[in-house]
């Protein structure tokens, strides 16, 4: 399954990458994992190197606190069924438990599987689930013992493959901020490649009124709205407003009740379709030239998890004196009060911007954050557009080549 050959003594960073690999396929839907920060640099321990073909299985890479420590990997998604014991999921969670592993392997002297049982132990206070991975030949019995007494899954690697030995049950952990900042990537309201395409909240706000229209959904969208019909979908779903299945797409109940406001604005569903017209190629903020429409995308764009984060971190910044904080200075202030967050909202999930902008001690490098390209466009430029134009940010995004963090200003409109 693996494309990484493990050979006879795999190091910590080969056992892991197979780990990954197994857990959270490539491609896999509503599935997302970041790995510890430790395992960002080219070399392991005794200079041993970690090669570039495991360093890439292992991106994105992030420093995420469970427990008492932090997880060599976090991810949410939907376990195969012969990694788990029964098939009980706590009734708060939905399909996709968060997953915590420690990983132990070859480097210098005995791998030490008890540890890493003891450490996957920890994380199950705020994960719903943990895992020991290890080469298979330095697994014994009385580390199984063990790791079933704990409630620890094992995971044997041997040639590439895993070998589950222990399989852990499923608990209802309360997940902490930092383990929800790796679940908000995992779903709809993540902030991942192209999550928003289009910077214009008026084409996420059409696409239930076309869903609900009895005529083809992407005509009427074409018609009335943009051609961007993929975008526009995606965009919807990311801010709660449809829901995506193999089957199709459907309304949520938030898409459901934007339906009926839009009837009662406009007197009909054509009417309130016919509207989106009048806004075409307009670079006017929405919120001063639609009227209740403007209102409407405020309600929406604040749904959205982050908003609320980014109002909540520019409110204190105002009160503490920086009137005008710049991109770079709103993510070094947002890392202070919500790490995990601030680099997935904000960082590009590659490993040459995630190594750029973390220290050895697993701080973020100030003068890294002074470069455009370690930041993510669908935040800079897509999202903070879509703020602007709903009222709540003072300045419209900035086009990736055109990105200075020093300049980039984020600034509510109507600070209190």
């Amino acid at each position: 399954m693996s494309a990484v050959g493990t050979g006879d003594n795999p190091a910590e960073p080969e056992v892991l990458a197979v780990t990954k690999q197994t857990l959270f396929p490539p491609g896999e839907d509503g599935a997302y994992a970041v790995t510890d920060t430790q395992f960002a640099r080219p070399t392991w321990t005794a200079g041993r190197s970690i090669p570039e073909a495991v360093r890439d299985i292992l991106t994105p890479f992030n420093h995420v606190r469970l427990g008492n420590g932090y997880p060599d990997l976090v991810g949410i998604g939907r376990l195969p069924e012969r990694f788990v014991q029964g098939d009980e999921v706590p009734a708060q969670l939905d399909s996709r438990p968060l997953v915590a592993v420690e990983s132990k392997g070859y480097s210098q002297g005995d791998v030490d599987v008890e540890r890493g049982i003891l450490q996957a132990h920890d994380r199950l206070a705020d994960a719903n689930v943990a895992y020991l991975s290890a080469p298979a030949s330095a697994i014994s019995g009385s580390a199984r013992s063990l790791a079933r007494d704990l409630n620890v899954g094992v995971m044997g690697i041997s040639g590439g493959t895993v070998e589950v030995f222990e399989t852990p049950r499923i608990v209802g952990a309360q997940a902490p901020e930092a383990a929800q900042a790796i679940r908000f990537q995992a779903t709809a309201q993540g902030v991942a490649d192209q999550s928003f395409g289009l910077n214009h909240p008026k084409n996420y706000l059409a696409y239930p009124l076309a869903e609900f229209h009895p005529e083809s959904t992407d005509e009427v969208l074409s018609r009335h709205v943009v051609d961007a019909v993929d975008s526009a979908r995606r965009g919807a779903a990311f801010l709660g407003l449809v829901y995506t299945t193999p089957d199709g797409t459907g309304l949520t109940n938030l898409g459901r009740e934007l339906v009926r406001l839009a009837i009662d604005l406009e007197g009909s569903l054509e009417e309130a379709l016919r509207r989106f017209e009048d806004w075409q190629r307009s670079r006017q903020r929405f919120v001063d030239v639609a009227g209740e429409w403007g209102t409407l995308a405020r309600w929406v764009v604040y749904e959205y998890p982050a908003t609320e984060l980014l109002v909540e971190e520019l409110q204190r910044l105002h009160q503490a004196g920086h009137e005008e904080p710049t991109l770079r200075e709103l993510v070094l202030a947002i890392h202070d009060e919500h790490p995990a967050f601030a680099v997935e909202l904000f960082i590009r999930g590659t490993d040459s911007a995630r190594q750029a902008v973390f220290r050895a001690d697993d701080s973020l490098d100030a003068d890294a954050l002074s470069r455009g390209d370690v930041y993510a466009a669908p935040t800079t430029f897509q999202l903070k557009a879509m703020l602007y134009h709903a009222g709540i940010l003072s300045e419209r995004g900035a086009e990736p080549h055109r990105l200075d963090p020093e300049e980039d200003v984020w600034q509510l409109r109507n600070p209190l």
